[in-house]
């Protein structure tokens, strides 16, 4: 890595005009730095504050104020980035930020790369670096789930658990070595029993986390959501409903979907990804063939299928649609729509109930062009989410990097189960000790390169 021993200067609020903004810098020299283009009214220097205090002042260009500020002043090692840092709030015009900015870096700072206030707490040890990633987390969080799973990996959860297993291992691996410098001896300091309990208990909580992965992935990316059904049942008119905006174009004509339209919305705090599909039916258009093939691809992939059905259709139709349909989401949760309902009579209604009851018992009547119904069919998307509590001290992965070196570690793991049953010698079971400590070590940063800190960081925002 690029030593850190330079000032870096950003802003670090989103692009565009607000009440306030803030103009961060970190590296030894920051306050001194900031005291050359500050002015506080009593004519203290920033240099003799005290730490974690708020000075108002004015940022001076050219000898004339360029705006009223409140500077915040943190010491090395109680901030942030670990380092000397300053936060300057200014008011948030862009002439303003970007007039402050371009004095810092013509006073000697320089400008700070994406994610590198965060490198810097992760080289400085303020966090490892799952934490490192879950900031980024927090930041992009949407809902409540995608929040509370972030703030739980920032917090530690998840870098506790793997300490906890890197020191069971490393005992395991201590041990077996120190059976190698006797080898001559013939002599056993490991219980090989023992070894191969902790082996299986290292494996099954290494599974758990890998296995978390499924949950964790589905609660921070949005749970998928196809809506499908033949052209002009409703489902652009529904999709446009769920999001509240015209999303997707709503016309008479049929088959005026011809693409994969996407979007997500958060209902009591979990995020569905919703999916509309071009209409099933039979045609000779190339392209609208090429969007029903798409609509089956998505409907294969997602989690829960919406089955738009014209309540004014012939059940014939939806009979022989479903053909189709029943195969391809088969152990996924389908919910059978009937829209239009505003404009068919009761007994009609009632005919309706019966129709693929026996495989499809989760349905409901709406009218999405009169909102009739959409609040419960939203709640029957919670219900069918079925996504299990989790509490703060639940550790869930979300990172597919996570995920990938937990398998890694685990078929380390494995092969020390394996050698341990067939008499395998030490070296060799050693060797994989020390693999799945790898692997393990990779996702908190224990073991780490620059092309994977690279990686990571160049997806933060700058500022952050």
């Amino acid at each position: 890595m690029v030593p850190h021993t330079d000032i870096i200067a950003a802003i670090s609020t989103p692009a565009g005009v607000g009440g306030i903004a803030i103009v961060r810098l970190s590296g030894k020299g920051s306050i001194d730095l900031v005291d050359r283009i500050f002015k506080s009214p009593s004519g203290k220097k920033l240099v003799d504050a005290k730490a974690n205090t708020i000075h108002f002042g004015a940022i001076m260009k050219d000898g004339s104020v360029l705006d009223e500020v409140l500077v915040s002043v943190f010491h090395s090692p109680n901030s942030f980035t670990g380092e000397e840092s300053i936060e300057i709030s200014c008011h948030g015009s862009i002439y303003i930020q970007q007039g402050i900015l371009q004095l810092l870096l013509d006073t000697g700072a320089r400008l700070a790369t994406a994610g590198e206030f965060t490198q810097r707490a992760f080289m400085n040890g303020k966090m490892d670096l799952s934490q490192a990633e879950s900031v980024a987390d927090l930041i992009a969080s949407s809902s409540a789930a995608t929040h509370r799973l972030a703030m739980n990996q920032m917090r530690g959860g998840f870098s506790s658990k793997l300490i906890e297993l890197r020191t069971e291992l490393l005992n395991f691996a201590s041990l077996i070595e120190l059976e190698l410098d006797f080898s001559e001896e013939d002599v056993e300091f490991a219980n090989r029993d023992n070894l191969k309990r902790t082996a299986q208990n290292i494996h099954g909580h290494i599974q758990k986390l890998a296995d978390s992965f499924a949950l964790g992935n589905v609660v921070k990316t949005g749970i998928p959501v196809a809506i499908i059904g033949e052209t002009n049942a409703g489902k652009s008119t529904l999709l446009n409903l769920l999001l509240r905006e015209e999303k997707a174009i709503v016309s008479d004509i049929h088959g005026t979907t011809r693409d994969v339209i996407e979007d997500t919305i958060t209902i009591d705090g979990l995020m569905f990804r919703l999916i509309d599909t071009a209409g099933i039916r039979d045609t000779d258009d190339v392209v609208e063939s090429l969007g029903i093939e798409r609509t089956f691809k998505k409907m294969e992939q997602a989690n829960i299928v919406l089955w738009v059905v014209d309540a004014e259709t012939e059940d014939e139709y939806a009979i022989a649609l479903s053909e189709k349909i029943l195969p391809r989401v088969e152990g996924k949760k389908l919910i059978l729509v009937f829209n239009k309902v505003d404009i068919i009579p009761a007994a009609r209604k009632e005919s309706k109930e019966l129709l693929l009851k026996d495989m499809i018992p989760d349905r409901i009547f709406i009218s999405a062009k009169y909102h009739q119904g959409t609040d419960d069919l939203q709640t029957m998307l919670v219900e069918a989410a079925n996504i299990p509590e989790f509490g703060e001290q639940d550790v869930i992965v979300t990172n597919m990097r996570h995920y990938e070196a937990l398998r890694k570690a685990q078929e380390a793991i494995e092969r020390v189960s394996a050698g341990l049953e067939s008499g395998l010698s030490s070296d060799f079971i050693a060797q994989d000790i020390r693999e799945c400590m790898h692997y393990l070590g990779e996702i908190t940063g224990q073991i780490s390169t620059d092309e994977i800190l690279g990686n990571i960081f160049s997806k933060f925002c700058i500022g952050k």
